[in-house]
């Protein structure tokens, strides 16, 4: 066994046994002590508990590196739902990754370039802009004739860390025996399938060991955002690009978390927060091919000295494109609906969402956790994230342990592409909040819920014309037949027995009065749909008014079979 085969030995050992202990004290606290009446003890210490084992998984991300830097930032990230002694804990691992040697970048360079670093770039600095946990970044200049031909000439010259293939295969092994522990937990099991979420993690790990990969999806975010509400994209330099070398444009600029750089620059942090959350959503919800990993690291904010006026003074610059996303028709349907509910406050709506996100199984029992939802916006809806902080910390308890136990009693799952959509939300979340402490989240999704409001009004206003067409024409068609039937009936021609004949010119009857009720009902609804925009209070009274027709509709039959008629 060589020095190397040894060392991710000991690697997947050290990371295993981290998640075994760490699992084992999690079911003697959270499991195993409630059932006997003893869950005071757990709740107890759970928040020193947690710090503590936030304080030693720093320790293990800085000391192995790999995608144990990952899993730490996204848990850094979660600003919105871990304490703040918490996330402390994680807050800066990406900044301190060591960085490897230049001597042992510069082969890894030259081997995937074939060629000496001197040929390929007129110069390129020792000295690493970055150090990141799959590779480090350096500053380089183009030779004149490749300039010349790509009309750049300061680059950053990314290099795949030596030997991080194997350490991620190292790990991914590591993180797929930790899944397959927690799958044989009951509570976890009935609502994760850990082991498809650790492959997805895996999938997406891959990927961004490829930089080839990386630098498809940069040209592809550039096509969907580039040059678009505010945001750049680096370009890529594909002659001095490889597999696990690539050459960017170099568009470094203020880090969206440096606020003293922001004001410095006449740029005010809060505006930046909710810009940022706009793009973001623009990026989920109606392109569907987003950002995945937008930590401070690789979200930049450009001056733009020379801005046109009434236009921003400054840009979003995006990198680092190996982790990206997509959201499929079916989960965008879902998340807008999310989105909607939870800018309209609608605790019944949002589980309805819930559910068709795919989060829900079919067979949940929801109504507990609708009244949850309703408690949850009737109390803290509207709320910034400084606003929540002044909350007294009891009533956070309470609602905590009776949210809790509803969401512990539903079966809900993880659906794919969902991890990915819930990291960048988590990071957005994050960044806003660091950005501008007094930073509403609910002020960021009402103008873009708004928007959505009125596009799926749009639509539902066409499908009620479509109906409303429908219905009036089975109504034209009606009194035509009804006369045909009764003509028949009296000159002889339609032999059929007495009460038959009765009981059909009843139902006919019936339905007649029914559809007409339908067609009411549909006209009152789009007559108010239309007016509530500029006459709310008449848009309204003809909403109300529609029930009663539809309420006819609905129920006439029921009734008349009730009375046996």
């Amino acid at each position: 066994m060589t020095d190397d085969d040894a060392l991710l030995k000991a690697r997947y050992r050290r990371i295993t046994r981290f998640a075994a202990r760490y699992l084992v004290q999690a079911w003697w606290y959270e499991l195993f002590l409630p059932r006997f009446g003893l869950g005071w003890i757990s709740a107890r210490g759970r928040t020193r508990r947690l710090e503590r084992i936030a304080q030693r998984f720093h320790v293990l991300a800085v000391d192995l590196g790999g995608l144990m830097i990952k899993v730490g930032q996204f848990m850094s990230s979660r600003l919105d739902v871990l304490p703040p002694s918490i996330t402390k804990q994680l807050e800066g691992l990406q900044d301190e990754v060591p960085a490897v040697p230049f001597t042992q970048m510069r082969a890894r360079a030259e081997e995937e370039l074939g060629m000496p670093l001197e040929r390929a770039f007129a110069s390129v600095d020792e000295r690493p802009l970055a150090a990141a946990s799959l590779g480090q970044a350096h500053r380089a200049v183009l030779n004149d004739e490749l300039a010349d031909e790509t009309g750049l000439r300061a680059v950053v010259l990314k290099i795949q860390r030596p030997g991080i293939d194997r350490i991620v295969d190292v790990d991914l092994r590591a993180l797929r025996k930790v899944g397959v522990w927690l799958s044989k937990v009951a509570l976890v099991r009935d609502r994760v399938d850990m082991p498809q979420l650790v492959e997805e993690f895996a999938a997406t790990s891959l990927e961004e060991i490829d930089y080839l990969h990386e630098a498809a999806n940069s040209e592809r975010f550039a096509a969907d955002f580039g040059g678009e509400g505010g945001v750049d994209v680096p370009e890529v330099v594909w002659e001095r690009t490889t597999r696990r070398v690539l050459t960017l444009q170099d568009v470094t600029a203020i880090k969206i978390n440096d606020v003293e750089a922001l004001r410095a620059a006449g740029i005010d942090p809060s505006e930046v927060a909710a810009r940022f959350a706009a793009v973001m959503f623009d990026q989920l919800f109606d392109e569907g091919f987003f950002h995945a990993d937008p930590h401070p690291g690789n979200v930049f904010v450009t001056p733009v000295p020379s801005a046109e006026p009434g236009a921003p003074a400054w840009r979003f610059t995006f990198i680092d494109f190996g982790m990206m996303g997509e959201v499929p028709p079916s989960l965008r349907r879902g998340l807008r609906r999310v989105l909607i509910a939870a800018a309209s406050r609608d605790g019944k709506g949002l589980v309805d969402g819930i559910r068709d996100v795919g989060v829900l199984l079919p067979s949940a029992d929801t109504i507990q956790l609708e009244r949850a939802m309703t408690h949850l916006f009737a109390r803290f809806g509207g709320m910034g994230f400084a606003e929540l902080q002044e909350v007294d910390p009891r009533e956070f308890r309470a609602f905590a342990i009776e949210f809790g136990d509803v969401v512990r009693a539903l079966p809900f799952q993880l659906p794919e592409n969902f991890l990915l959509v819930l990291r960048a939300m988590s990071l957005t979340s994050g960044m806003c909040s660091a950005l501008d402490p007094a930073f509403n989240l609910w002020d960021a999704v009402e103008p873009y819920a708004q928007r959505l409001i009125r596009e799926e009004s749009g639509h539902t206003a066409q499908a009620l014309v479509r109906e409303v067409g429908a219905a009036a024409a089975v109504t034209a068609r009606l009194p035509r037949r009804a006369d045909n039937l009764i003509s028949r009936l009296e000159e002889g021609s339609l032999a059929v027995e007495t009460p038959r004949i009765e009981r059909r010119l009843r139902d006919l009857e019936r339905m007649v009065r029914r559809v007409v009720s339908s067609v009411l009902f549909t006209g009152l609804l789009i007559g108010g749909v239309l007016l509530q925009a500029e006459q709310a209070a008449l848009g309204t009274i003809l909403m109300i008014v529609s029930v009663a027709p539809l309420a006819h509709a609905l129920l006439a039959g029921f009734i008349a079979r009730r009375n046996g008629g």
